[in-house]
């Protein structure tokens, strides 16, 4: 009987305490204190230079001349990446290249925390229209990226068709509105017309304008169409240009995969407006590629392969394929200066075809001049 009692004994008393820790696990137990919003960890951390509003405190209130940023400019808070604004609030503007005087937050704040910050100050911008910033993919050396972009990008292509060419190419884009840009391209070339005799000269001029109709952060997409106008400012008879006005429509999307994978994508038609001097062609352009950070907030890395396909819109005439693998990497701390180098190799064509090095350096000057974002 003692045995009995002793075991009921025992039953109860794990029950109770089996009880006693459920009970302090369940949610009737007295909670932590809540998760603070982004709202209240803004005016926490930020209002008291960039201002409750968002617009940036007064220099007077500061007590210093360097300008804050305006948080309600759709410009610059909608097209920066959310990897930039953590980087900077995580281990202040040193690392990006700003000033010292932004502090570093990555010991006051947790990360989720600091993102729960940079979620609430874009809703200081009153406008859904903008592509967000994390659309802004690497740009690849022949594919166009869906993106509206403020950019300059110097190209220099060597080979291809005829091993005697070097071509340079100064691509201005601006950005206007929301959604939209224009750019220009304006080419110099050096062509080899006998051996050891040299022209040199002003290649086509293309004029584009370029229109973002689709793009969604939550699924990662962004689509846009274009039309480009190539004017024949070059040289036909030095063989610097075409001879001929050529129009080339073109639809271009932007998609971000898990794992920092990303894709790009272009199609269209370059439509000559003198079909005896030149053919239609249609074309389409796929990229695939990866961004690989240098360290926690450092250089960015981001190796591409790219398959270009052009047909003439004569039949009978077989398609031409190349593969283009590069890599494009940032230079400064910035990260708005960049470089990307690779090859395009024809796999259909060889005979008539050779292997072109391609090369661009890429200055985003809506992030700063030349000189910024190095120290």
């Amino acid at each position: 009987m003692s045995f009995r009692i002793g075991l009921l004994l025992s039953i109860v008393v794990l029950t109770l305490t089996a009880g006693a820790r459920v009970h302090a696990r369940s949610p009737q137990a007295p909670d932590a204190a809540p998760a603070r919003t982004g709202a209240e960890l803004y005016r926490a951390a930020c209002a008291a230079c960039h201002g409750i509003d968002g617009a940036g405190a007064p220099p007077a209130m500061l007590g210093f001349d360097t300008p804050v940023p305006d948080f309600t400019d759709c410009s610059f808070s909608s097209v920066e990446p959310d990897a930039d604004w953590l980087a900077v609030v995580h281990d202040g503007g040193p690392v990006r290249g700003f000033d010292r005087r932004m502090p570093a937050f990555g010991e006051a704040l947790t990360e989720a925390e600091i993102v729960r910050t940079i979620d609430y100050i874009h809703t200081f911008c009153d406008s859904t229209d903008w592509p967000r910033g994390e659309l802004n993919l690497p740009r690849a050396l022949v594919t166009e990226k869906a993106f509206p972009e403020n950019e300059t990008v110097v190209t220099t292509r060597v080979g291809g068709r005829s091993s005697g060419v070097v071509i340079n190419e100064i691509l201005y884009e601006r950005r206007f509105g929301v959604r939209n840009q224009f750019e220009v391209a304006v080419p110099f070339a050096v062509r080899e017309s006998l051996p050891g005799q040299w022209n040199r000269g002003l290649g086509d001029v293309a004029v584009a304008v370029k229109r973002a109709m689709f793009h969604s952060l939550r699924s990662g997409t962004i689509v846009s169409v274009a039309g480009e106008v190539v004017l024949p400012t070059g040289k036909e008879s030095l063989g610097m240009g075409s001879g001929v006005t050529v129009f080339e429509p073109f639809v271009t999307f932007g998609q971000i995969l898990p794992r920092n994978l990303f894709v790009h994508g272009q199609a269209g038609a370059e439509l000559p407006a003198d079909r005896d001097k030149a053919e239609a062609e249609a074309f389409w352009r796929a990229v695939v590629g990866i961004t690989i950070e240098q360290g926690r907030f450092g250089r960015a890395w981001s190796p591409m392969v790219e398959v270009p396909r052009a047909r003439e819109l004569r039949a009978g005439i077989p398609a031409e394929w190349d593969l283009v693998p590069q890599m494009q990497v940032t230079l400064n701390k910035r990260q708005h200066l960049m470089i990307n180098a690779g090859v395009r190799v024809p796999v259909t064509g060889r005979e008539e075809r050779r292997a072109q090095v391609i090369t661009y350096f890429l200055w985003d000057w809506f992030d700063g001049s030349l000189s910024d974002g190095w120290e």
